[in-house]
């Protein structure tokens, strides 16, 4: 039994914040049920495509022409538990980097290395489904807030994907993992 499909796409994909709508994943590479994608490619949201008001309303650019995204969905409508997995995520995020020697900073759905941001991140509902996106500078040239990035941390080019490839993977086992574990416990009496 599969319970997360995963992938890794290996070319550039811009992300503009559309790609927050159900069946995304689907309607794009045919990975059909909950999933996680990562890729790599530039980020730049218009505001009317801003899943968070308060980026809207303080007029908060989001723009990176260099990034690590992860898109995730999940077929349920519980926001609150879309907000967790978000967090959990960010937190996976923040163990791969560790694993690779990146020390950084978690402030709820944000990383940081040193005082430069490291990540953005959302989670939202959809018709069908809750969805995240997380995405990760790879390159800070021109982005609008004190940022950090993945190559100026340690990694590689060539570590950038199988990074990718890690943190799916890890999301998945704990998603299969949460899954599992409501599976064993007896009742109360």
């Amino acid at each position: 039994m599969v319970f997360l499909q995963r992938l890794v796409v290996p070319e550039i994909v811009p992300y503009n914040g559309r790609q927050l709508s159900s069946l995304w994943a689907y309607r794009t590479w045919g990975v059909k049920g909950d999933s996680i994608i990562g890729f790599r490619g530039p980020c730049d949201i218009d505001f009317a495509d801003m899943i968070d008001l308060e980026d809207v309303l303080s007029r908060s650019a989001i723009y990176s022409p260099d990034m690590l995204h992860f898109i995730v969905e999940h077929f349920d409508h519980d926001l609150e538990k879309g907000v967790l997995k978000q967090r959990l995520l960010i937190a996976i995020i923040k163990e791969t980097l560790e694993s690779a020697g990146v020390r950084s900073l978690r402030r709820g759905d944000d990383l940081y290395i040193d005082d430069g941001k490291l990540s953005v991140s959302i989670a939202t509902v959809t018709p069908v489904s809750t969805m995240i996106h997380a995405g990760l500078n790879i390159s800070r040239e021109n982005v609008p807030v004190k940022a950090s990035c993945l190559l100026e941390a340690g990694l590689a080019e060539d570590e950038i994907l199988p990074f990718a490839e890690d943190v799916c993977r890890s999301y998945a086992g704990e998603i299969e993992g949460i899954f599992l574990a409501r599976c064993k416990v007896r009742g109360g009496r």
